[in-house]
């Protein structure tokens, strides 16, 4: 496809595009971290599938030919609060610049996003709803990602997932696997 006015993004400046596919689709979870939702458009990622996985509450994405991901685009992210999504994010997700299509005009724009580093995980299966998720898991996921950005402002903070491996086992687990 190509559009008469391509968007053209610069990576290495304070105005970068992040594809979001799972737990940042919420609002309030962007809020949380970012301290504001910015602007944002609906997007397709062409080319990798979205996983559950075994334990966890939020999806992995890994390319597959002839799948698709529909999403969102976070717009005009700038570089702190790139860091503070690459912290969220931690050693399991591998941020990547990939093309996106815009669902309400078609243009194609590159931007970030978070592929599961572990294509082998044998704990990854079916496909993840966000539907589902919102309904049953966000509400414990946002009281864990208040818990991981009150945990940065410390000295020696934890990462992500040790704060959600301590939220969820304080909290006996109940709602821990998807």
């Amino acid at each position: 496809m190509t559009s008469a006015n391509p968007v053209t993004v610069s990576v290495n400046n304070n105005n970068n595009n992040v594809f979001v596919y799972g737990s940042l689709l919420a609002d309030d979870v962007v809020r949380v971290l970012l301290h504001r939702v910015p602007k944002n458009s609906p997007a397709t990622l062409h080319g990798y599938h979205r996983f559950s996985i075994k334990g966890r509450v939020y999806p992995a994405i890994l390319p597959v030919e002839n799948k698709k991901i529909t999403g969102r685009v976070l717009l005009g992210i700038t570089a702190p609060e790139l860091d503070i999504l690459d912290k969220f994010e931690d050693y399991e997700y591998e941020k990547k610049l990939v093309n996106v299509s815009l669902l309400d005009t078609s243009e194609v724009l590159q931007a970030y996003t978070y592929v599961w580093v572990n294509s082998e995980d044998p704990d990854l299966y079916g496909e993840w709803d966000f539907e589902v998720w919102k309904e049953s898991k966000m509400k414990d996921f946002l009281n864990m990602t208040m818990g991981f950005v009150e945990e940065q402002e410390q000295p020696e903070s934890k990462p992500r997932v040790a704060t959600y491996e301590s939220y969820y086992n304080q909290n006996d687990g109940s709602n821990l696997s998807s």
